[in-house]
């Protein structure tokens, strides 16, 4: 499995707004995730409902932008910079790297984010 083309794959997909579509093709049905806000998932389908509520929060998008993405086996970390409007008039800027571990058939097992 080439797990360098997935991730890559995989963030052109999220840096062009799809985070939702990102979740459902990529992550396998027992993927865990957690952030640097201590939330955490415990299966696919509650990471896709979590991003399907942020993004019908998000009024605009200002701009995703993907910086690098580098893998080791079965291990990739990804920078990107996410700048958003909500529908609640506050602002989102973050700048993060997500760490993906993915299994022998090219899913991610775990997804973590870290504040850059």
């Amino acid at each position: 499995m080439d797990i360098k083309a997935l991730a890559t794959e995989m963030d052109g997909i999220v840096a062009q707004g799809g985070i939702v579509d990102a979740v459902k093709q990529f992550f396998a049905e027992d993927a865990k995730t957690s952030d640097y806000n201590h939330v955490t998932t415990a299966n696919k389908a509650q990471m896709v409902e979590k991003m399907e509520g942020f993004a019908g929060a998000i009024a605009q998008v200002n701009g995703i932008t993907h910086h690098h993405t580098i893998v080791d086996g079965l291990v990739s970390a990804s920078e990107f910079t996410f700048d958003f409007k909500m529908k609640d008039d506050s602002s989102i800027y973050w700048h993060e790297i997500i760490r993906r571990i993915w299994n022998e058939k090219g899913e991610v097992v775990q997804e973590e984010y870290f504040n850059a």
